[in-house]
């Protein structure tokens, strides 16, 4: 009844309100007698005027913006992705993208495309985004300088730090006096002109070196502490610098200079003792909760808008205020990691790159087109990389590292990067770099980040070493050794609990790793520590339930199935289990029309149809990242499709091949250190006429004979399925499977499949 009403309802004002709407655009015709109204009258006439308004919809300055940045992040990521495939930072693909889009490329061949895409009027708009894009970008480049580790290094850490700032400081200065004449813009002073170059050799990209420290496993180090520190004060000491730099050649005089670097003073003074006490008093308040207020939020925000605006009308420039509002944070890791999170994939995937492709519309190669031009391009990278790197290194031997780790600073201190990138939009925007000079430094930061981790390989072969993340004691054991990788904390247990079946009885010859990788990309200098011990916290819990002693590995990465296939290389591991990831189609429209329904994919069919020997899919929607683990590990490697995998003592094997015979050696193990109740198929009799297969089993048998059963394959039924808590196939006999569209696949539990 009460349905009914409500649809009558509906019916009556929804048709009511209609009819109304129509009576009054008919009554509204009528007022139109008398006046000249102009409509196309035939059909051609009204095809054009649709185009026409479409064209001109098209060169709205919005759309046009919309447009820009489609285009721009799509090939942002596609060239950070390749060079992140190379072992490259993916910042130098995304700084390239934007050159590539530039007058360099893109505007060489394609100069009416480039001039539609990029018109000079639109260029305002884009300017204007990219800079609110930085000012996010160095507001989270502040939250993550951990200030504490400067106390804890703050002596090795000063000298070299400053060393490595002073140093290509005076070279930078020294350069300019050669190439003033010829390159410096008309009407710029020598003062000016030189002060730029030499900050502009002195600064070091301190995110992009975090990273790599990060990537190559030493962020745990006294090495990679040192590095970190030094960065740190490179940053402060650098921005500090670049202030004053600013506030010189925007005053124009001495005198000037001198009130603009009060003003500033006053203003860092202001943020120290004023602004920051509070900030923390808030962060006492909050800083304990899951969630943050909108009010709070919108108090460090406003902070950030207020630093930059006053920076910006003191004239040291926005940036500088962004970057102390993230440095005077409250220093509460879970604080700032909300306020990062909330900040920084906007300001890295949306803004920077545009940023990016800002600088590369400012910097075209095709003006070094002269020999000489490029030999003073090579002087300006040689006069960079021997300030930076030799300068470092030497301070650092001379506060009492060894070579290594000092030509290890070095490399590290040389990165250059998107910071490179920000003095010298700044320097070109003021007017103190001329075009050529512009895409020579652009070049040289290019050039200076590319090379960081060459040279830390060739650091790493002269002297014999390598950064390694696997404890030596692992790499000498002959115990049987499994390394399980999990991504998320649930899969990580099952994984655990699984390879505790395997081994429980024999942990005195055997060794379980757990390893956790994540993207270098997604993780932050300042709370490393925290994010690796809150990632393991779970899994030793679980350890100690098991009693099962344990390895942990943490490393960030930018290649995790590469890093996975080499850690089970290099620790030469018997067995790795990973964890089986979630198609991005799973449960959409896309999903069914590529024909894997629910009823499949959930997650029984997990592995689509395989072709060829590596393993490898062919046009399937499931992950790469596991299609990627399968191709690139040549260790015997477990897939495991977990389904709240809690035990292991009611197991299913299939063996339907020869080449399935070593699945009968995982099931010796269950039974011996799990006591697991091991059910073996067999294929219609098939084993039977096998040999190796039949003494195998019988074998088994004899040496187990309650924990040990034969099944028919015609005895496979949803409810013997549904006993199991495990069901273990070999790779080539679940593609088959898969091929076959075997209906009981659907009522399986949690299956472990093997490449051997």
């Amino acid at each position: 009844m009460r349905n009914f009403k409500n649809t009558l309802f509906y019916i009556i004002v929804t048709g009511g309100f209609i009819w109304l709407m129509y009576w009054i655009i008919e009554q509204g015709k009528l007022l139109e007698l008398g006046k000249k109204i102009v409509s196309p009258t035939s059909k051609d006439n009204q095809w054009i005027q649709f185009l026409s308004s479409l064209f001109h919809n098209l060169k709205h300055p919005l759309a046009l913006l919309l447009f820009q940045i489609i285009t721009i992040v799509l090939v942002a990521r596609i060239f950070g992705w390749i060079f992140r495939k190379i072992g490259q930072p993916s910042v130098i693909g995304e700084i390239i993208a934007g050159i590539v889009l530039g007058p360099s490329l893109f505007g060489l061949y394609f100069p009416d495309m480039k001039d539609a895409l990029f018109p000079l009027e639109s260029l305002g708009n884009l300017k204007m985004l990219s800079q609110v894009g930085l000012i996010l970008f160095m507001f989270v480049i502040g939250m993550e300088l951990d200030l504490k580790v400067l106390k804890n290094k703050a002596n090795e850490a000063v000298v070299i730090s400053h060393a490595s700032i002073v140093i290509p400081f005076a070279l930078g200065i020294g350069l300019s006096y050669y190439i003033y004449d010829q390159f410096a813009p008309v009407g710029v002073e020598f003062l000016s002109f030189g002060l730029f170059m030499g900050i502009a050799m002195s600064i070091t990209a301190f995110p992009v070196l975090a990273r790599i420290v990060q990537e190559r496993g030493i962020h745990k180090t006294r090495l990679g502490t040192i590095v970190i520190t030094c960065a740190a004060a490179d940053d402060i000491t650098a921005w500090c610098l670049l202030a004053a730099v600013i506030a010189i050649v925007k005053a124009g005089s001495f005198v000037s200079a001198i009130y603009v670097i009060g003003l500033a003073i006053l203003y860092v003074l202001m943020m120290l003792f004023v602004v920051k006490p509070f900030l923390k008093r808030i962060g006492d308040l909050y800083g304990k909760k899951d969630n943050v207020k909108k009010s709070v939020v919108a108090i460090f925000f406003l902070t950030l808008i207020v630093s930059a605006y006053l920076t910006e009308i003191i004239g040291i420039h926005a940036l500088f205020g962004a970057f102390m509002a993230g440095a005077i944070m409250p220093d509460i890791a879970k604080f700032r990691n909300i306020f990062i999170e909330k900040v920084e994939d906007i300001a890295v995937i949306l803004f920077l790159p545009l940023f990016f492709v800002f600088t590369g519309l400012n910097t075209n190669i095709g003006l070094i087109n002269d020999p000489y031009l490029w030999k003073i391009t090579g002087y300006i990278i040689l006069v960079a990389v021997g300030g930076k790197f030799f300068g470092s290194a030497l301070a650092a031997k001379f506060v009492g590292q060894n070579w290594r780790e000092s030509l290890t600073i070095g490399a590290l201190m040389n990165t250059r990067g998107l910071m490179e990138l920000v003095v010298l939009n700044i320097g070109f925007e003021l007017g103190v770099l001329s075009p050529k000079i512009f895409t020579m430094m652009v070049i040289m930061a290019l050039v200076t980040t590319f090379m960081t981790g060459p040279a830390l390989d060739i650091i790493n072969f002269i002297f014999k070493t390598k950064n390694d993340i696997i404890p030596s004691e692992i790499k000498k054991d002959s115990k049987f050794k499994i390394l399980i990788s999990f991504g998320n904390n649930e899969k990580g247990k099952s994984l655990l609990r699984l390879a505790n079946s395997l081994v429980k009885n024999q942990q005195e010859e055997s060794n379980v790793t757990a390893m956790h990788l994540t993207l270098s990309d997604e993780m932050h200098a300042y709370n490393l520590e925290e994010y690796e011990k809150e990632t393991f916290e779970p899994i030793i819990n679980e350890s100690k339930k098991l009693d099962q002693k344990i390895t942990t590995i943490f490393k960030a990465t930018g290649d995790i199935e590469s890093d996975i296939a080499d850690v089970a290389q290099e620790g030469q591991y018997d067995l790795v289990l990973v964890g089986l990831g979630k198609s991005i189609f799973e449960g959409t429209i896309l999903g069914k029309v590529l024909g894997f329904t629910s009823r499949i994919i959930n997650p029984d069919r997990l592995l689509d149809k395989f072709k060829g020997k590596e393993g490898l899919f062919e046009n399937s929607p499931f992950d790469d990242r596991t299609r990627l683990i399968i191709s690139k590990t040549k260790t015997p490697l477990g897939i495991l499709i977990d389904k709240d995998l809690y035990q292991v003592q009611k197991v299913f094997v299939g063996l339907y091949s020869i080449g399935d015979v070593f699945l009968i050696d995982y099931a010796q193990k269950l039974i011996h250190n799990n006591n697991a109740i091991v059910t073996i198929l067999d294929n219609n009799g098939h084993n039977k006429n096998n040999f190796t297969i039949q003494n195998s089993l019988v074998a088994l048998e004899e040496k187990y004979p309650n924990n040990f059963e034969v099944f028919q394959l015609n005895r496979i039924n949803k409810p013997f399925l549904i006993e199991q808590d495990l069901v273990i196939f070999s790779l080539d006999t679940w593609k088959k499977l898969v091929d076959d569209e075997v209906s009981w696949l659907t009522d399986v539990p949690s299956v472990l499949i093997i490449k051997p």
